[in-house]
């Protein structure tokens, strides 16, 4: 049986960048490094890691103007929210269900599980609120239905003589 080594083909961190001039209070030459991190991907891949410059990026707000026909509501949001809980905030606000909302972005429908970022919302952008049609036609006929109930109800004492 022969036994195979393996041989580690790349470090883990590396160290490169020489910084000029004599800033950094060595007094030597004025040289600096910067340890380069690497991580492995789930498929294998041996990449760079990124550097975290904007580490708040995910916790960005963006104010976003939803129209809701009748008033404009400003709402405060997360940049990488999805639609859906623009939905819920929304919902909030008007009484209306996520389910029952189409909100409109550059005149397209857009999911619940689109994220604003990915889509291109940014600060100050508008999104339409558009009440869904079927559920409100369902509404009004439900109402239609209990109105005339309670007219049929209402009518039949006054109708029969005492």
């Amino acid at each position: 049986m022969v036994k195979l080594r393996s041989k580690k083909l790349f470090k883990t961190s590396s160290k490169v960048g020489i910084c000029s001039g004599g800033g950094d209070g060595g007094g030597g030459g004025g040289k600096c490094r910067r340890e380069i991190e690497w991580e492995l991907r789930p498929c294998g891949l041996l990449v760079q890691k990124r550097e975290a410059i904007g580490a708040d990026e995910s916790k960005a707000m963006i104010n976003v103007r939803v129209s809701t026909g009748l008033r404009w509501l400003h709402i405060s949001i997360s940049a990488t929210a999805t639609f859906g809980e623009l939905k819920v905030i929304v919902s909030m606000e008007t009484g209306l269900e996520p389910r029952e909302q189409r909100l409109l972005f550059k005149g397209k429908e857009k999911e619940d599980g689109d994220h604003l970022h990915m889509v291109g919302v940014k600060e100050g952008d508008k999104v339409l609120l558009l009440e869904d049609p079927a559920i409100k036609e369902r509404k009004l006929r439900s109402i239609g239905s209990a109105m005339k109930a309670m007219e049929i109800k209402g009518s039949c004492p006054a109708a029969i003589p005492a």
